[in-house]
């Protein structure tokens, strides 16, 4: 058996494939990185390289002709084409990873064939994640899914060839131990993220600054918008100086919604490179992120990192970097009221003169010099490294 007996399956491009791609490269574990694609990855050689960009271009021309959740449902048709794919290229002894839905023939050819599965969970379990937002979505009737039906069923058919769940957060793996999973069984997996553009603004805070909260997600019913907009409203009632400022993302989902709140004093941001990004972090003092669903939503660190304090819920990954009155706090799911208080508590101390921002979240933890040494060390003592 070959050492570099890893494969991973992408149909696209995404930031803890391409990590996972170059640690396991750097240890020569990598047999090969499968993308939809028609670019690799910077610093991946070709050798290790395997591409199919008509899976790339197919999703390219779905999403300049059709609505956003008609090009995700279009995208997902083409899975099992990708899977396909993958499995004609796979040997006896790979071990697989790859992510909900990408690779269910994969994933049950390499068990077959003595190697060991790995799901890249980003999210938490298909079930979890289609039975709380299936609930919203009716709370909000909303004629839109929570993702496409033939999705969800195709990522829950995975899970029973799932060997190792690497799992972003502990809200991820509490999702995972609910539904029988096996502690032994799920991996802590961090997530690498380049800070170098997120750093805290230097000095005081402008004392003429109005009270500023920023938002840099999609706005949508799963980040829990409805809740996060009616804190707004009750904000704006009480501090009739604050500015709100978003990104310019709004799911299908959320459209119908917002027209209530068009009155309300908003700064759109439209896409942006990360450096001016981080500049309207450092402008700005609280991150609010109420999700129902996040596995680990990065938007969080980098403000973290921006020197803001972040309110979200116990739903999010990112709770897991929250040490609550010290540099944020949580809030329940579906409660606008515990935003607004817990926003009104951290004003109090913002607005107090002499606030400085400063980092609010070890950087460490986040360097791809830690990523290695975390996976590469789980390989180990499962005896795969």
């Amino acid at each position: 058996m070959s050492a570099a007996n890893f494969v991973i399956a992408s149909p696209g491009h995404a930031s803890i494939y391409d990590n996972e791609a170059l640690a396991l490269h750097k240890h020569g574990r990598l047999r090969f990185l499968a993308m939809g694609t028609r670019r690799g990855v910077d610093g991946l050689p070709a050798s290790v390289t395997r591409l199919k960009p008509v899976i790339g271009l197919l999703n390219y021309a779905g999403a300049r002709t059709v609505s956003a959740f008609a090009a995700e449902s279009f995208r997902f048709r083409l899975h099992p084409w990708f899977d396909r794919w993958v499995r004609g290229q796979l040997q006896p002894g790979d071990n697989v990873i790859s992510s909900y839905g990408y690779a269910n023939a994969s994933f049950q050819w390499a068990r077959a064939h003595g190697g060991k599965t790995f799901l890249d969970a980003g999210n938490s379990h298909p079930e979890n994640f289609w039975n709380i937002l299936t609930e919203e979505q009716k709370r909000w009737k909303s004629p839109f899914p929570p993702v496409a039906r033939h999705h969800y069923e195709r990522s829950r058919a995975m899970m029973e060839h799932v060997d190792y769940v690497l799992s972003a957060s502990s809200f991820v793996t509490r999702t995972f131990l609910e539904r029988g999973f096996k502690p032994e069984n799920i991996l802590p997996h961090p997530r690498p993220i380049n800070l170098a553009a997120f750093q805290p603004a230097t000095g005081e805070r402008p004392k003429d600054r109005p009270l500023t909260l920023i938002a840099t997600g999609t706005q949508c019913l799963r980040k829990g918008s409805p809740y996060l907009f009616a804190a707004f409203r009750e904000l704006w009632q009480k501090i009739p100086n604050i500015r709100f400022v978003l990104r310019r993302i709004i799911a299908d989902d959320f459209k119908p919604l917002l027209a209530a709140y068009n009155d309300l004093p908003i700064t759109w941001l439209d896409s942006m490179p990360h450096a001016e990004l981080a500049n309207h972090l450092r402008q700005a003092d609280l991150f609010l992120l109420p999700s129902l669903e996040d596995g680990l939503a990065l938007t969080v660190v980098e403000a973290l990192a921006c020197g803001l304090p972040v309110i979200t819920t116990l739903n999010t990954g990112a709770s897991d970097l929250i040490r609550p009155g010290i540099n944020g706090d949580l809030v329940p799911i579906r409660d606008s009221r515990a935003i607004t208080e817990a926003v009104l508590q951290w004003a109090d101390r913002i607005l107090t003169p002499g606030w400085r921002p400063q980092i609010q979240v070890d950087p460490s933890l986040l360097t791809m010099e830690n990523f290695e040494h975390v996976f590469l060390g789980q390989l180990r003592e499962l005896k795969l490294a």
